[in-house]
């Protein structure tokens, strides 16, 4: 079905495709040179010491745990049967990599506004057996850091975060995705640049970056500097320290094409992101006081990954009409992510509690959806929205 407002829209050029055409003229399909390329500036732009580039953006959050649990500093390891705070709306592969690395999953509510952590409700939920955070910024909105960072300081806890969503987002003049001991990003077709699949693990420790280079590919030490954090020392001898194998690793490669694809796409990240701003503030004065419909409060600058609406508390309008409306005007539409996760059968799988009622979680998750956003303006689609009304 074609859609007059699309969720998603390619934000490639010539520029991608020659960078295409150069890696297939080059006969070189694997990890390479072009891959090393985009983490050096994708570090460079987001500000952290350290990139490195992986098949997807649940990748990068399997990655980044696998890290934390392999680290040799007290201060960052996280250990099995140590507890995670996590928000309660999410996407699937928040979660999966704590549950599959023994972790116990704390599920927090959301603030029905800035759908990001209830930071009250965050506070309220550590425990003695509490040791991390995954913070979620979600749809492109920033959460607030500076309480996060002083919960934190104050129970010694980690903080991961998983900003696939939000590239580009700032706190403080801060890159969301830089503020955790590890951050996550995607660049999958749907996100803010797109290098066909793929996903980005940041930080600023040198152990981290080193173990994550070896648990990326198969958990040898091929990739890592010869002096280095996972093995010491590595020998001279390619034949033998090709194929020496350290860590339980993956095969969580990029191709060459993608990091390609990449380099060109970094170029274009702050207009993408102003146009992307452009329309959240054409959102914000179309529908701030809309009688039915809640969009999302912007915390710091958003990069607005997409629009939420949410219906009001009290509202007649329902999550049904509102859809089929939606559908009449042209709009694609998707559930809040994956609205309350903990509602979803694999929870079974899970070791797992609930701080609270998740109240706000349940209310997103039975009367609010959201729409695209895009690299370009698009008043037809917030006029459009502004226009909907409860029968």
């Amino acid at each position: 079905m074609s859609y007059r407002f699309p969720l998603a829209t390619t934000t490639w050029g010539e520029e991608e495709l020659a960078a295409m055409q150069r890696v297939i003229a080059s006969g070189r399909f694997t990890m390479g040179e072009s891959v090393q390329r985009f983490e050096q500036d994708f570090a460079a732009f987001i500000g952290s010491r350290y990139a490195v580039m992986v098949n997807s953006g649940s990748s990068a959050n399997l990655l980044m745990t696998a890290a934390l649990c392999h680290s040799t500093n007290p201060a960052l390891r996280l250990e099995r049967g140590d507890e995670v705070l996590v928000p309660a709306v999410s996407w699937s592969t928040t979660y999966f990599p704590l549950h599959q690395y023994g972790l116990t999953l704390r599920f927090v509510d959301i603030d029905l506004e800035t759908l990001n952590y209830d930071l009250d409700q965050l506070r309220a939920a550590v425990t003695p057996r509490t040791r991390a955070i995954m913070v979620v910024n979600l749809l492109g909105n920033p959460n607030d850091f500076d309480r996060i960072e002083a919960i934190a300081r104050e129970h010694g806890l980690v903080v991961l975060e998983d900003n696939c969503e939000s590239l580009g987002a700032r706190w403080s003049g801060r890159h969301a995705g830089t503020f955790g001991a590890v951050g996550s990003f995607s660049t999958f077709f749907s996100h803010h640049i797109c290098t066909m699949e793929g996903g980005v693990a940041v930080t600023d420790d040198e152990e981290l970056h080193h173990l994550m280079l070896s648990l990326r590919a198969h958990g040898w030490t091929r990739n890592l500097p010869k002096v280095n954090r996972v093995c010491g020392i590595k020998s001279d001898d390619p034949f033998e320290e090709s194929f020496r194998f350290v860590l339980p690793g993956y095969n969580l490669r990029p191709l060459e094409l993608e990091g390609a694809i990449g380099v060109e796409q970094i170029r274009r990240i702050p207009a993408l992101i102003e146009a992307r701003r452009r329309n959240g503030r054409r959102l914000q004065q179309a529908l701030g006081r809309h009688p039915d419909l809640m969009i999302q409060r912007e915390l710091g600058e958003s990069s607005w990954f997409g629009f939420s609406l949410v219906i009001r508390p009290g509202s007649r309008l329902t999550r049904v009409a509102l859809r089929d409306e939606l559908d009449r005007l042209g709009f694609e539409c998707r559930p809040i992510v994956a609205g309350n996760f903990t509602k979803n059968e694999v929870i079974r799988f899970f070791d797992h509690s609930v701080h609270g009622t998740l109240a706000n979680a349940e209310h997103i998750d039975a009367h609010g959806l959201f729409v695209g956003n895009h690299h370009y303006d698009i008043p037809e689609a917030i006029e459009a929205l502004a226009g909907i009304r409860a029968a």
